[in-house]
């Protein structure tokens, strides 16, 4: 399978805290890879370096051939990167609908003043995205009345009213209950497997991880560690020692990134 994402040399620093220390990774198109280690590995903030949240120190990110270091978010998500966060990102006093909706409008780089003007645009684009992650049913509904489960599936939706070709899931089942663990994870591979959708998302449920990913990095102290199938993951010593089984000293906390959370 050709790379659609192709990470080199990915290097951040924090005052005194490498956060992100020389990562390479390669996904291949329609894979579904997860990124795993303990707090503090480099997750969130490599995925904020893909994303253009961050600016890389070193290193460089090309999607489907094309550099895209350092770019603007906007534009990184208009060339297909799509991410939902590890906290919920949506528009708690807008309705479901509008709320896909906004997505929607900014994937096609249309503006509108408040929603009278925009009211009925792409209507029938948006209620396909609701149907497919089963919120259909909801699109009237304020969108901070949803359970936290259809948070998450509602934030999915605003990501693929973006169509993306990659999409990154920053701990998709954060807060959830195993029953909504399941579910939701469920959707995701469906809603993958008709999209022809590339997966990228890290993840603290081993179980999510190795019923979801076809191959796992595993990050520590900001480098990568290992990398392969689940099960060589799982067999691997030092995967075992800094994060699936006995416990080692945790790295140096306190490094926040310009937003102000703790580098994870």
């Amino acid at each position: 399978m050709s790379a659609l994402l192709e990470i080199e040399g990915l290097s951040k620093r924090f005052g005194g805290l490498q956060a992100v220390d020389g990562v390479d990774l390669t996904v291949a198109v329609g894979e579904r890879r997860a990124v795993i280690g303990p707090n503090g590995a480099g997750k969130t903030t490599l995925f904020n370096l893909i994303t253009g949240y961050l600016r890389p120190d070193a290193g460089r990110v090309r999607f489907d051939g094309a550099d895209v270091t350092g770019k603007p978010t906007h534009r990184i998500a208009q060339a297909g990167i799509g991410r939902a966060f590890q906290i919920t990102s949506i528009f708690p006093g807008l309705t479901v609908f509008e709320n896909v909706q906004l997505g929607r409008l900014a994937q096609r780089r249309e503006t509108a003043r408040p929603f009278g003007v925009a009211a009925g645009r792409h209507a029938g684009e948006v209620n396909d995205i609701l149907d497919s992650v089963r919120l259909a049913g909801l699109a009237g509904e304020r969108a901070g009345n949803l359970s936290h489960g259809d948070q998450r599936a509602l934030e999915l939706a605003i990501s693929l009213a973006l169509e993306p070709r990659l999409l990154l899931l920053d701990e998709p089942t954060a807060g959830m209950a195993p029953a909504e663990t399941d579910q939701a994870m469920r959707l995701v591979r469906r809603i993958a497997e008709e999209r022809g959708l590339t997966l990228l998302f890290c993840e603290h449920d081993m179980e999510v991880v190795f019923g979801t990913a076809d191959r796992v990095l595993v990050m520590h102290e900001g480098k990568a560690l290992a990398e392969g199938v689940p099960d060589e993951v799982r067999a691997n010593p030092d995967v075992q020692r800094v994060y699936l089984g006995e416990e080692v000293a945790q790295r140096p906390t306190g490094g926040r990134d310009p937003d102000g959370e703790e580098v994870a």
